[in-house]
């Protein structure tokens, strides 16, 4: 039961929830320094992993790896880099025009839709809409058989590469993250620019500087992210589209704004997701006489409505508590 419950809901909700929390954390970061709902992150994480991917093709067609890690993470500069130029090249080319003229928030929002659409398309255009599978390397971190050997029980927990490496390098990233805005100068100016506009402008602080961090740093979360989640399962454009629901509905349920909340966010909305679609039906079969079983899959929701969870949840925290669990802004 104990290995059931591990390989099925624990480890696969754990390794989802972190990067979910990466991507959350973009979002946050956005809304709470630059004050409105960025809808192209998702997108955003595609792009930067649409780079990942191309040159992990390349760096495999000319023999090139780290084995037995895989030589996505290699890729993965050349990804951030060009995310973060296509964030700041937005940033300027659109946002900057409604920034500097204070439009409402709600502006900013339809534009950010604007751009969703476009990154979409150009990383469609430009690899194409099909399943990539960009994995090499080592797939097991512990096999159920080393499990067994090395417990005597009689049931394997398995823990692919991917799912560990997805849970140690969020950790890694989410401290630096932290100890970056609680420590440097220019996390304490982007605090200081988050909490008030007008008197971080007095103090001397640049805006145009907190600007291109926070872009900066919510593009490399974002493809870290998306390619933390490239390799534990497919990259798919459309997929990263999907996700901006459950990426929103983590930062939204830990109280959008507050970094800290967007990560238990993402671990509440990854749980619930993985626990109401699992299919129960093995787990029951433990528990119940042996030889019985019960006919179907004892799901509580299909695997298709993973992504409305999602949605679920979003609508009952934006209507019992708007500001989320640690009294987030409300959007």
């Amino acid at each position: 039961m104990f290995a059931l419950m591990s390989n099925f809901v624990f480890v696969p909700a754990l390794t989802y929830g972190s990067q979910l929390a990466l991507g959350a954390l973009g979002i946050t970061l956005v809304f709470g320094v630059l004050r409105f709902a960025n809808f192209a992150h998702g997108d955003l994480m595609a792009f930067g992993t649409m780079g990942v991917v191309l040159i992990t093709y390349w760096l495999q067609a000319h023999g090139i790896g780290i084995d037995p890690l895989p030589t996505a993470l290699l890729a993965l500069p050349f990804g951030i880099a060009l995310a973060v130029g296509a964030s700041l090249l937005i940033d300027r080319t659109v946002y900057r025009f409604y920034r500097k003229r204070r439009a409402a928030p709600v502006i900013l929002v339809v534009a950010s839709v604007g751009v969703m659409y476009v990154l979409n398309g150009l990383t469609r255009f430009v690899i194409g809409a099909e399943d990539q599978r960009f994995f090499d390397g080592a797939r097991f971190l512990i096999s159920a058989g080393d499990f067994k050997d090395l417990t005597g029980l009689d049931e394997g927990v398995t823990i692919k590469l991917t799912q560990a490496l997805t849970v140690v390098v969020a950790v890694l990233m989410v401290a630096a993250l932290f100890w970056f805005l609680q420590k440097t100068r220019t996390g304490k100016a982007m605090r200081a620019y988050s909490d008030n506009e007008d008197l971080a402008l007095l103090s001397g602080i640049s805006p145009d500087r907190v600007v291109a961090v926070t872009w900066i740093i919510a593009a490399v979360l974002a493809t870290v992210a998306g390619t933390l989640y490239g390799l534990d399962k497919s990259f798919k454009p459309f997929v990263y589209f999907q996700l901006i629901l459950p990426m929103f509905a983590a930062a939204i349920v830990g109280g959008i704004g507050q970094p800290i909340g967007a990560i238990i966010g993402a671990y509440v909305v990854a749980f619930s997701e993985v626990m109401l679609t699992y299919a129960y039906k093995r787990a029951l079969m433990y528990i119940g006489p042996e030889g019985w079983g019960p006919e179907g899959l004892m799901q509580i929701l299909s695997t298709e409505y993973k992504f409305a969870i999602s949605f679920l949840i979003l609508v009952f925290v934006l209507l019992v508590r708007p500001t989320g669990i640690f009294r987030g802004k409300v959007i």
